[in-house]
């Protein structure tokens, strides 16, 4: 079974979910069938760019290659829909379209550690229910806020009727509701046309390779990135002609072993990744993720 990531660019018009699959049932038709994949922060159906894709045992991994994002959003202001983007039923309110200096005196009250209320439609879940489900069933509910941090918002300039913002923040940041709380604070209505995401942690849009490229591709190993690739900004200790060693920590025995790294660390076996560890408050020995 191979164990790999893809950096897929998302087209629009398609879940994440079925993206996946996609990227799945290709891998099968090359000859390299993998019993589990997994996508790493989900993109909104119209979002396109930077989804990251794990196979096989790089599944384990979603919380250690994905982290803060980057985007390239455009918003309109001065009427609004009921999902905040362009999917959704215009609603009857409206207000006034804001000028560039207006925008741009509300985005500092946006940036840092902020509290933020997601979308109605959105894949929250509310007592065991999706809150999409509950936003198009008409039923009453309220979500709770979520602290996230929003490192810089740079205004763009204009694009026709909308207005483009290049956004960096961490994970668990809505765009659309960054739409939203700009447009009120900016005292109007506005929703989010266009997204694209162009980092999504160690994952840039530059090096995405979409789904047609895949499909036509004649050697698909070029476009799988290795585990070790996607975690090269650890720091690695490698245990090596120590088998007595190599077999304690295997069998989960935490071992003091001389000259960890203090932070998170790849754990290498004579040459060989066997995942990640730390120091526990003892200093010694304690698996992250265990990937053999």
């Amino acid at each position: 079974m191979i164990s790999a990531f893809v950096n897929l660019n998302k087209e629009k018009g398609m879940t994440s979910a079925k993206a996946v699959a996609k990227v799945k049932r290709i891998l099968s038709d090359k000859g390299l069938p993998t019993l589990k994949t997994g996508h790493m922060g989900t993109l909104d159906p119209d979002g396109e760019g930077v989804l990251p894709v794990a196979v096989g045992r790089a599944t384990r991994l979603f919380d250690y290659v994905t982290g803060d994002k980057i985007y390239y959003t455009e918003f309109v202001f001065g009427k609004t829909t009921d999902t905040l983007d362009a999917s959704g039923n215009f609603s009857d309110v409206t207000g006034p379209v804001p000028d560039s200096d207006a925008l741009r005196s509300v985005i500092p009250s946006l940036t840092g550690k902020i509290s933020q209320i997601p979308p109605k439609y959105s894949a929250k879940s509310v007592n065991g229910r999706r809150a999409y489900d509950l936003a198009r069933a008409g039923e009453e509910f309220e979500l709770k806020p979520k602290q996230i941090e929003i490192y810089s918002i740079d205004y763009l300039g204009r694009a026709d009727e909308a207005f483009a913002f290049r956004v960096s923040c961490s994970g668990g940041t809505y765009i659309r509701s960054l739409c939203r709380d700009m447009a009120e604070k900016a005292g109007t209505v506005g929703y989010m046309r266009l997204i694209r995401r162009e980092k999504c942690g160690v994952f840039e849009y530059k090096d995405a390779v979409t789904l047609d490229t895949l499909r036509a591709a004649d050697d698909i190993g070029k476009y799988l990135i290795p585990i070790e690739s996607a975690l090269s900004y650890l720091p690695v200790y490698e245990l090596n002609g120590n088998p007595e060693g190599a077999r304690l920590i295997l069998n989960g025995v935490p071992l003091r072993l001389s000259g960890m790294p203090d932070s998170l660390f790849r754990l290498n076996i004579d040459g060989n990744l066997f995942g990640l560890g730390r120091k526990d408050m003892d200093g010694r020995f304690q698996w992250a993720v265990r990937l053999t």
